[in-house]
């Protein structure tokens, strides 16, 4: 059969309007695409649970699956529940906070009328009607928070009926990605679903475990600054940092307002200072050893996936942005022709540098990590 040369100008239209096409496809198939991506990685975390009540217990499949997803809705429901009461106590006392943000409010009306020589009654008028413009959008306000709880609480169930899915089906599922190849690709196949498995199963098992460690850490310096509702606090630094780079930012401005309107500016300025400190030890320390490097993205192609990510599924996007690019960096760099692109992903390979050894008695002695 004689093969076609296409010229370059029309393979890269071709390229051009098959991302433009996958793009579209994504953002109309948000409800069902983004709960099945999830349940992917859950499915990775929760399978050697499953594997261990089949083989050790003899437990029947569908019997495992279903009791691995009951443990990751009670895994689930305490996060939830424990997050909950934290927020009880902060909404109880949120008639002080409204007093004390008033008075922080005044405070700096008086601030620009001195400095920029504008008087409150203008600065009044102002934000009187900026709030009629909230008011008159408030419906609509209304309604797309209904929405988003709405959509949340499907997002879930579709999620834990994928993951019993695919725990379920998994056979099935792997003989049908080994079998849809040509023969002699079938063992690279089985070798690269078997180490996205491995790799991603360890990459979402270390993201929860620093997760804990982040929550801790915070937990622990606040409580220490003396911070109020530290704990509430501490949970949100560690929850939002699974969202790379803008997690982090996000759980920072929501814990200095609230410190702000609780306790002043110096002490919302320890808690920056001590998200800053929390947020080093985390990016040079923890995410190296817990997550490990063999899911390294460099930063440049990470922060943009994140960005198409936030465009295409909002927050659930953003998170899922990470370990599918290291599906894809895996896969590229096991395929030939795709290699570069692997490359292109991954960080620049650095020259290894010599490890010392220290000697602290005959038979014991320290060395360098890699």
């Amino acid at each position: 059969m004689k093969s076609i040369s296409l010229p370059f100008v029309a393979k890269l239209a071709l390229v051009l309007l098959s991302i433009i096409m996958l793009g579209y496809l994504a953002i109309l198939g948000k409800s069902l695409l983004s709960p099945l991506f999830f349940s992917l990685l859950m499915a990775f975390l929760l399978l050697p649970f499953s594997n261990f009540l089949e083989q050790k217990l003899r437990f029947r499949r569908s019997i495992s699956s279903i009791s691995a997803v009951i443990l990751m809705i009670a895994v689930l429901y305490s996060i939830l529940y424990f997050l909950g009461n934290q927020l009880s106590e902060l909404w109880a006392d949120w008639p002080l906070l409204v007093k004390q943000v008033t008075a922080a409010f005044h405070d700096i009306q008086l601030w620009i009328s001195k400095t920029f020589h504008v008087n409150t009654y203008k600065q009044q008028s102002y934000l009187t009607d900026s709030l009629e413009k909230s008011l008159a959008t408030s419906a609509i306000v209304i309604g797309t928070t209904i929405l988003t709880l709405s959509s949340s609480l499907l997002f879930l169930a579709f999620t834990l009926l994928f993951t019993f899915f695919i725990l379920n089906y998994r056979s099935l599922l792997f003989n049908f990605l080994t079998t849809v190849f040509a023969e002699e690709h079938k063992t690279k196949v089985s070798e690269i679903v078997k180490e996205i498995q491995r790799i991603i199963r360890k990459y979402v098992t270390g993201l929860f475990l620093q997760m804990l460690i982040v929550s801790s850490l915070m937990i622990i310096t606040l409580s220490l600054l003396g911070v109020k509702y530290a704990i509430l606090l501490g949970l949100i630094a560690g929850i939002f940092n699974i969202i790379p780079y803008l997690g982090i930012s996000t759980a920072l401005i929501i814990s200095t307002l609230i410190t702000f309107a609780t306790a002043g500016a110096s002490q919302a300025l320890f808690v920056v200072f001590a998200f800053i400190g929390v947020h080093t030890i985390d990016g040079n320390i923890l995410m190296p050893l817990v997550v490990g490097s063999k899911v390294k993205i460099n930063a440049l192609f990470a922060f943009i996936g994140i960005i198409i990510g936030e465009m295409i599924w909002g927050i659930s996007g953003m998170f899922l942005c990470i370990p599918y690019l290291a599906m894809l960096k895996i896969i590229f760099e096991r395929v030939e022709g795709l290699k570069p692109w692997g490359v292109l992903l991954g960080e620049e390979n650095k020259s290894p540098r010599k490890r010392r050894t220290y000697k602290i008695t005959e038979k014991i002695k320290l060395e360098d990590a890699e």
